[in-house]
């Protein structure tokens, strides 16, 4: 009989809570059959829009929370304070086993501190990151850390690096992940304290395939499976990343309306431009795993539409079937490089 995968979502977080949370939803029960979503929200508001939705089945539940963390209140006191709010119950349910997964699209801080006071991290892990899939030419990157910990230390980007490797191999199916160290250059000697003091240990850490220093404009290429760097440099290039690819969409088809020769020619390459475009759009990729934890955290923009939030919930399926907590826990706990 097949195991059925709770997932718990904060049907209040994001921007366009909670009618995108709500659809969302209901596509990802909608495709499988083996997932039970718990709407964690206020219980009229969250009922509502499921009845608009017309939702009437029995994989969907409501969870009632009072209470909503925003995004400009402090992390920690909100963590604390707001006992009844969706992060925290949702966390909760986690933390005792009534749900194998909890996803937001709410306020980063108080996921990350959630994550780590709340769910608590794998023993032996120093530092959760936050590991976001990114598109690339040949296929998808995770980039790890990319907002979790902004002065991260060389130890922490090596767990980063094992972590990160095991997502790609078991979640992604790349064998043999290739693991690189954002860098101002190829040459080992480059970069600043933290890279030269990191480089050295990737470079002999026998648990990854480390391929050296990638380079940002290397990144799109694909050069590497798993790009590793401290939270202040990987949202970066994740927030680069992400206004680059928009601009290019906005300015292509802009381009592409000009004139009656340029329309004629947008609506036959219309087919091949719209697949182009969906394989580096991020929604198709879900959000980002907390990874590191005893249970799994998932951070989704937070802008997510119900297409972003849908693909969030199902790739909650395949980390709990492959183990992936099991895994780090396994590797990191025997870890030789594992800080003293």
């Amino acid at each position: 009989m097949q195991e059925t995968i709770k997932v718990a979502v904060d049907a209040m977080g994001g921007d366009n809570a909670p009618a995108e949370i709500v659809k969302g939803a209901i596509e990802a029960v909608t495709l499988r059959q083996d997932i039970k979503v718990y709407l964690v929200g206020q219980q009229d508001v969250v009922k509502e829009e499921l009845a608009k939705n017309s939702y009437t089945g029995s994989q969907i539940e409501v969870v009632h929370a009072d209470e909503v963390i925003e995004t400009a209140e402090p992390p920690v006191m909100a963590i604390r304070k707001k006992k009844q709010s969706s992060i925290v119950i949702g966390m909760n349910m986690v933390k005792q086993q009534e749900a194998d997964a909890f996803v937001s699209a709410g306020s980063s801080g108080a996921i990350l501190v959630g994550g780590q006071v709340i769910v608590g991290r794998i023993k032996g892990v120093e530092r959760p990151p936050l590991a976001p899939l990114i598109p690339t030419e040949k296929g998808v990157s995770l980039l790890i850390d990319c907002g979790a910990n902004v002065d991260a230390r060389a130890s922490h980007l090596v767990q980063f690096a094992k972590m990160g490797s095991i997502y790609m191999e078991n979640v992604m199916g790349v064998k043999n992940p290739k693991v690189a160290i954002v860098n101002i250059g190829a040459e080992e000697e480059k970069g600043n304290a933290l890279v030269k003091e990191t480089f050295p240990l990737l470079k002999n850490c026998p648990d990854i395939n480390f391929v050296g220093s990638i380079e940002a404009r290397e990144i799109p290429h694909g050069e590497a499976d798993v790009i590793v760097c401290e939270a202040f440099v990987g949202n970066v290039i994740l927030k680069l990343y992400e206004g680059v690819g928009s601009t290019l969409v906005s300015k292509v088809k802009q381009g592409m309306m000009t004139t009656l020769r340029s329309k004629i020619g947008a609506l036959l390459v219309k087919p091949a431009l719209k697949k182009t475009l969906k394989s580096f759009d991020a929604s198709e990729y879900g959000g980002a795993p907390l990874l590191g934890l005893n249970g799994l955290v998932v951070k989704t923009h937070g802008n997510s539409k119900a297409k972003e939030v849908c693909t969030s919930i199902i790739q909650c399926v395949t980390f709990k079937e492959q183990e992936i907590n099991e895994k780090i826990r396994k590797n990191i706990g025997t870890s030789p490089m594992e800080e003293e």
